[in-house]
């Protein structure tokens, strides 16, 4: 993950900027109430991209993060990548 910050008005979306390969995606994420802009930066996350950009809070999001819940949300946790591997790589 290159930037993330926080979207105005909004005490949930994190806005992110992700490398998928030789481009950058914008992605929105409903994860702020469990990780800060700053903790998401440098992180290499598992993104869905083959979805149609939506727009949220007046903001284009190109892609889902990954992220496993508990029932409720009373916890969440990101899905990563164990150990280094190129970004834009492919989920099998």
């Amino acid at each position: 993950m290159l930037a993330c910050e926080r979207v105005k008005k909004s005490d949930k979306l994190l806005k992110s900027q992700v490398q998928v390969g030789s481009e950058t995606r914008q992605i929105l994420s409903g994860i702020g109430k469990h990780y800060t802009p700053e903790e998401m930066v440098g992180k290499k996350v598992v993104v869905v991209t083959n979805l149609k950009p939506a727009k949220l809070m007046g903001e284009i999001s190109q892609g889902m993060i990954l992220a496993a819940s508990t029932e409720g949300d009373a916890e969440l946790k990101l899905i990563t990548v164990d150990g280094d591997i190129a970004d834009g790589s492919g989920v099998r």
